[in-house]
């Protein structure tokens, strides 16, 4: 039987593969891809607007490729998880 923790990570990786590849290239995440990820799998997703994705995208795209790539998209659940520990810990 799987951990807790190991079954977190399964399913953050999962995620990442059933979005990306959709457009292009099946191990990075194009815009489009990673607006629907955050837009069907984060419970903020729907309220954001195109812009604030263009912004995320922009900021997440560390290569400038125009695509986000696993160690991108990790990066990216890094600093969610600092904000999710910061809402839990006030």
């Amino acid at each position: 039987m799987a951990c807790p923790l190991d079954q977190a990570i399964g399913l953050l990786v999962t995620i990442f593969h059933k979005y990306a590849g959709k457009e292009g290239d099946k191990n990075t995440l194009s815009k489009k891809e990673l607006k629907e990820l955050i837009q069907k799998e984060m419970t903020i997703g729907p309220k954001l607007n195109d812009a604030e994705i263009q912004r995320l995208m922009c900021d997440l795209d560390r290569n400038k490729d125009d695509a986000v790539n696993f160690q991108e998209y990790v990066t990216f659940l890094g600093a969610v998880a600092m904000i999710y520990n910061e809402a839990l810990t006030q």
